[in-house]
Order: C-alpha cells, then structure tokens, then sequence
C-alpha cells in the first residue's frame, strides 16, 4: 500500500505504537491501516447421493472442480454469502442444513466456511464457471479438485453420510505443509 485511504499521503510499514504487528501508517495522518483475513463461503450441495461440483471458469485452478463458494462481501452473513455464492456459479437454489466445515488457513490469510445444502431444483453454470456437474462418490474427478479444502471436505461428506451422521468440523492450517497431517 503507497497511499492512505483517508488522506492520499505515502505510507509507511512498521509496528505502530501499542501495537505488536508489521502495518501500513500514514506518514501524515497516522491512519493505521489494518489487512485483516478475507473470509470464503460457500456450499458443499448434496442431491440424493450425488454432490454438486463447478469446473472453475477463472484463476486460480481454472478448469479444476470446487464447491460453488467464493470471497464474503461487506454487509453480508457467511450464509446468506453461501447462498449467493451458489446461485452465482451454479445457478442454484438450496436448503441450507447447517455449518458444516470451517478451515483457518493462516499462511494465505483466509477462512473457508462450507454449508452443508440440500439442492432445489435445476442448477447451470455460471458466469465464472464452466461446468456443472452432479457426482457420486465413485465418479467425483478427485485428481482435478482444484483445493485441498474441497478434498478434505469431500472425503468427511462421505465418512459422515457412511455413518449417518454429519458434525461440524475445524481445521487450523498454519502452512502449507500442515495438509499432510489432516
């Protein structure tokens, strides 16, 4: 950041008084300004026994599959963010069911939270997406998920609906390595 959203002057980085954290500060106004984590959301859509998935139009993994799910807007609730989210990419209308999976990832800076949905009628893809497509367990294209979030939610969807039950689920990722471990 070079100049301050409050005044236009440069900006500098450093620590600033009773604080603790590498900041941008205002040579002229001392306006600190603050980078706070960008929150995602979306929604992992059952249907029968199938999941909807969405062949990303855009990068970054352009033409791999994820959940419909995408950056929290100002003003709004991760649900009713989800919710646009799905209807953005996937064209889609769901029930939500609840909150069901929820990554820190502290090394890039952002939160994921997957609704678990009941999908409503018809779905097509969106104006970022290029497929949309409905799998089982056996037909998912595992070897083109475009996260290591959708992975890892996938394969607790499958445990859960195997017992019957779903819960909620937190992951704490402080770096890239830390995926080996889950």
């Amino acid at each position: 950041m070079n100049f301050c959203v409050q005044c236009g002057a440069n900006t500098i980085y450093k620590v600033p008084p009773h604080d603790n954290q590498l900041r941008f500060v205002c040579r002229l106004c001392g306006h600190i300004h603050y980078e706070n984590p960008k929150i995602v959301c979306g929604c992992l859509v059952r249907s029968d026994d199938q999941v909807l998935l969405c062949k990303r139009g855009i990068e970054p993994r352009k033409d791999r599959w994820t959940f419909p799910a995408g950056f929290l807007e100002r003003h709004e609730t991760t649900l009713v963010g989800a919710k646009r989210e799905t209807r953005e990419e996937a064209h889609a209308e769901v029930e939500i069911q609840m909150l069901y999976m929820q990554f820190d990832l502290a090394y890039i800076s952002q939160i994921y939270q997957f609704y678990l949905a009941d999908l409503l009628g018809s779905f097509a893809p969106g104006d970022e997406t290029l497929d949309v497509q409905l799998f089982n367990e056996k037909s998912i294209p595992w070897e083109q998920l475009a996260f290591p979030v959708i992975r890892k939610s996938l394969e607790s969807y499958f445990a859960d609906r195997e017992r019957g039950r779903y819960r909620f689920r937190h992951f704490e990722i402080p770096d890239r390595t830390s995926w080996t471990s889950l």
